[in-house]
């Protein structure tokens, strides 16, 4: 639900890391450069958040748990996020992000980057708070913009340096590619969502000890595991959740008029053979569906085929044969009418299911 704004905190976050980049260097202005010897940023001290809003008026606030970044000796500077990591406290929500929306299977980071020069942050030393234009690029589920946000800047000490957003930023989910996820994330969810979202953010970043790639503060935490959930194996609810929105990814493909899985179908039945080994003692339906073109003695035979595939490809995956059970219902149960091109691409798919014993 907070899936677009999510799209946009996560574009914010990587803004305002930027921005905590160009912060520490003004902390280190009275060097005759001012980003020497680096800056690492102190990911346990710091937050990335987003916000969105679904039905009209309902705001959510996310987060993302795991993200790093840091500043050169020569200005460039990096933040990378990782998608996985989106934290919107509640598990299959998270699920919905990663798998529907930011496509994680695919895209697993979000990166900021860049390059910054000393005369932003000339009399940062002096003034001790200054806000300050940042002009950087945005890499998001495979498209690169330019963009630009105002950031605060505030010196703390001579080696630890606080960048805050100045104000939300907004993100525009369509410019990176999301709206027809943003869309399944709708449709999953219920709801309708904004197709823009807000990211705030406050990083803190120290200076490195001699060029050592290691801050003067005694501990900048590791990253948290990328994806935020229950380690070891799911829960039957959790294991249902995860079948009903590994079914609406869309991103299982096949030749027209084939069985053949083509290559880019690998990335998310990946995912799909990691959620099967953690649901043990539970069968799992695969089901292949087609759109109402051609006859229904071929529709039927091809998604028999379709889902004999999938189940092939899991089971040579290491997934026992018998707890997988393929099944083909043709042109049978169209999620929507077969009346356009996008219909019938949704139309054609396969699904997940938990059997009952």
């Amino acid at each position: 639900m907070l899936i677009e704004r999510q799209g946009r905190r996560i574009l914010t976050g990587l803004m305002l890391a930027a921005a905590l980049s160009i912060g520490w260097a003004g902390l280190a202005s009275a060097q005759e450069n001012p980003f020497a010897p680096g800056w690492d940023l102190d990911t346990a001290a710091s937050n990335l958040r987003f916000q969105s809003i679904k039905n009209t008026t309902k705001v959510e606030s996310s987060s993302f748990a795991s993200f790093t970044g840091g500043i050169e000796p020569d200005g460039a500077a990096t933040v990378t996020i990782l998608t996985e990591s989106v934290d919107t406290a509640i598990d299959l929500r998270n699920v919905r992000m990663r798998f529907l929306f930011f496509e994680t299977f695919k895209f697993p980071e979000a990166v900021v980057r860049l390059q910054l020069t000393p005369g932003i942050v000339d009399d940062l030393a002096a003034s001790g708070r200054k806000t300050v234009l940042i002009p950087y690029t945005l890499s998001l589920h495979g498209a690169e913009l330019p963009l630009e946000t105002e950031v605060t800047v505030t010196l703390l000490s001579e080696n630890r340096v606080s960048v805050a957003s100045a104000a939300p930023i907004s993100i525009d989910v369509d410019a990176f590619g999301l709206m027809e996820n943003l869309g399944k994330l709708e449709q999953a969810a219920g709801v309708t969502i904004l197709p823009s979202a807000t990211v705030t953010f406050d990083f803190l970043f120290d200076r490195r000890v001699g060029g050592t790639g290691q801050a003067v503060a005694a501990a900048t935490s590791a990253p948290a595991s990328a994806a935020l959930e229950t380690a070891g194996d799911f829960t039957l609810e959790a294991c249902v959740g995860r079948f009903e929105i590994l079914s609406r990814t869309g991103n299982i493909y096949f030749r027209t008029a084939s069985a053949r899985l083509s290559d880019e179908s690998y990335a998310l039945l990946r995912s799909v053979v990691d959620i099967v080994r953690r649901c043990p003692g539970l069968r799992v339906e695969v089901a292949g569906h087609t759109d109402s073109d051609g006859s229904d003695q071929t529709n039927q035979r091809l998604s028999e085929a379709r889902a004999a595939a999938v189940a092939g490809y899991l089971v040579e995956n290491g997934i026992e044969a018998d707890r997988i059970m393929p099944v083909g219902y043709g042109e049978a149960r169209p999620v929507v009418a077969n009346d356009s091109p996008a219909n019938k691409s949704r139309n054609r798919r396969i699904e997940f299911a938990a059997l009952s014993e």
